[in-house]
């Protein structure tokens, strides 16, 4: 009997095992989950946000406008993990220039990347014959931009007995292209506190 009641408890458990299932919740894009403690989605987010709500808000835009008389164009370059994670800074640059389009501050420009895909659909337009000559955009009228936006995403870690603090340090740089004249400094912090349970993976 005791054999019995061993092979049929084995039997459920088994059971249980194989009827688990994976569970899907759709949420919020918007909505800050953060498991890890490590830099996700909604710190790129903020974080652009910031970078750009400050970068749009200082004199250097002003100085401009009143000096050529209209807004000023960007375009966003180079920026360098500094961390110790693996970001993906195609999401952190994508959350930048959204942000940079939508202030309605400036006018933004392709960037080094893109722009080879661009140059080549004109030079295909104008030289192989396919379209329509109306609708042919000419080379060599491209909008050159007068501000970069250059930075990094840097990190400082401290931690003991399951339990750490990281501070994320962005730093942001608007340089004239002309010049080189560095028009605007942005330093933007993010800090988090995680605490580790022992039955944490």
């Amino acid at each position: 009997m005791k054999n019995f009641m061993v092979v049929c408890f084995i039997g459920v458990c088994v059971f249980a095992v194989g009827c688990a299932s994976t569970k899907v919740e759709r949420i919020d894009v918007d909505k800050t989950v953060d498991y890890s403690g490590r830099w996700n989605d909604s710190d790129s987010r903020m974080t652009a946000k910031d970078v750009i709500t400050d970068c749009v808000g200082r004199f250097w835009i002003k100085n401009f406008r009143e000096q050529e008389g209209r807004k000023p164009v960007v375009i966003v370059g180079d920026f360098k993990n500094r961390t110790e994670e693996h970001l993906n800074m195609d999401v952190f640059l994508k959350d930048l220039e959204r942000a940079l389009i939508n202030s309605g501050e400036v006018k933004f420009v392709a960037s080094a990347d893109e722009r080879g895909g661009l140059r080549q659909e004109r030079v295909d337009q104008n030289t192989e014959g396919y379209t329509a000559p109306e609708t042919v955009k000419a080379i060599g009228q491209e909008i050159g931009a007068d501000f970069m936006l250059i930075g990094s995403v840097n990190s400082i870690k401290d931690e003991a007995s399951g339990r750490y603090v990281i501070l994320y340090q962005v730093n942001t740089e608007l340089i004239d292209l002309r010049t080189n004249e560095k028009v605007w400094f942005g330093q933007n912090h993010l800090k988090k506190v995680v605490t580790k349970t022992k039955y944490s993976l």
